[in-house]
């Protein structure tokens, strides 16, 4: 699509959930264009917008301890087969996913009973039990797990980015492959400034993740945290013997809390182990700071406590090297995603505390509901 044209929806971000958003309003016969560039090829001399969905590897499971996100990721995980048909493009697998944590632990214990009264199917072990049922655990003394083994385990968070566009752009959605360099409303419309000319636009749908605020010109009130992720390399026999892992969680104090996904082969051809859980609370105040922090490739120090944290809590685990990996993940108040209108004209949809790649879609649609002018009353920023 060439740009000063005029359009009916835009939506700016072309990651997981503006990619949704797309899909979504353009099935129902809306005329939409998605606008933001493709993943960028170095993110050590890269200048422009980055995202959080440069991965693999991502937890998908439906509990949750809040409600609105149990329903969010229910509503999204059921439409996993769909969205797969449709584009051509795999991008679940149902490993399961298992939450662990100490038996006397409250966020542990209240699992149970939430899975219960959800429907949510869930299987209970403890201690030697639990040792039994995932020898790869190093240790299970005192501790409670509650594995799902259906409609939990992994996405590959690039690969449903791309079934999304593709839908979208299969149901008539146009693809601008550019930056949202800004935006400026007035009564007729929104123009949105790309690097080739403007679009103009009735209403948009701004799902910039990290980038939100400051493409908006103004704070929300939320703040961008860099994060830190380590990928383990595995060779061939630690893969074999790791086949059957879950997605883990592992409950407890914040700094000892990891985030856990099994092995995952990815595009470089090698398969890696995933783990995240990052203690260190680094506010990216502004573009500049959040271009320095993919620049600097994460922490180090991070890194290094999360390697003891796999170490400990994998049975004899055997790794050849060691990825580090930065990310970006924006944090609000209400525990709840920001999405809703700003104006007239302009919708937002981002804030997600790290909870959105497995419920994007349910996310994405709710943007779009939102930019159509329905939105849930708890959601409304």
């Amino acid at each position: 699509m060439s740009t000063n044209q005029a359009i009916k929806l835009a939506v700016i971000g072309r990651g997981l959930i503006g990619s949704a958003a797309a899909r979504h309003l353009s099935k129902v016969g809306h005329d939409v264009a998605l606008i933001g560039p493709d993943e960028p090829a170095d993110f050590s001399r890269h200048g422009g917008v980055l995202g959080s969905h440069y991965d693999e590897g991502r937890i998908t499971r439906s509990y949750d301890p809040g409600a609105f996100w149990r329903q969010a990721n229910r509503a999204a995980i059921s439409r996993y087969g769909e969205i797969s048909a449709e584009s051509g493009v795999e991008f679940y697998r149902e490993a399961g996913a298992l939450h662990i944590g100490r038996s006397e632990t409250t966020d542990v214990a209240s699992i149970g009973r939430i899975c219960a009264e959800d429907g949510i199917r869930c299987e209970a072990y403890h201690d030697a039990g639990l040792a039994e049922r995932f020898p790869l655990l190093k240790s299970t003394a005192g501790m409670q797990g509650y594995f799902e083994p259906r409609n939990a385990g992994y996405i590959s968070p690039r690969r449903l980015v791309r079934a999304q566009t593709i839908t979208a752009e299969r149901a008539g959605a146009r693809i601008i492959d550019e930056p949202a360099l800004g935006i400026s409303e007035s009564g007729s419309g929104v123009t949105i400034r790309t690097r080739s000319g403007s679009v103009e636009a009735e209403r948009v749908l701004v799902a910039a993740g990290g980038h939100t605020q400051s493409l908006l010109g103004r704070s929300l009130g939320f703040t961008v945290y860099g994060r830190t992720a380590a990928l383990f390399r595995l060779g061939a026999a630690e893969v074999q013997r790791l086949a059957g892992m879950p997605s883990m969680r592992c409950l407890g104090p914040k700094g000892d809390n990891p985030y856990i996904l099994p092995p995952i082969r990815y595009p470089d051809g090698q398969t890696w182990l995933k783990l995240g859980g990052d203690p260190v609370d680094l506010p990216l105040g502004s573009e500049a700071d959040i271009k320095d922090w993919f620049r600097s490739g994460g922490s180090i120090e991070v890194a290094d406590r999360l390697q003891g944290q796999i170490l400990e809590r994998i049975r004899d685990l055997a790794f050849e090297e060691r990825r580090v990996v930065p990310c970006m993940t924006t944090f609000g108040d209400s525990g709840l995603p920001c999405i809703g209108p700003l104006s007239e004209r302009v919708t937002v949809a981002f804030c997600c505390y790290g909870k959105s790649a497995k419920c994007s879609d349910e996310l994405g649609r709710l943007g779009g509901m939102a930019l159509l002018g329905e939105v849930r009353a708890e959601l409304a920023p």
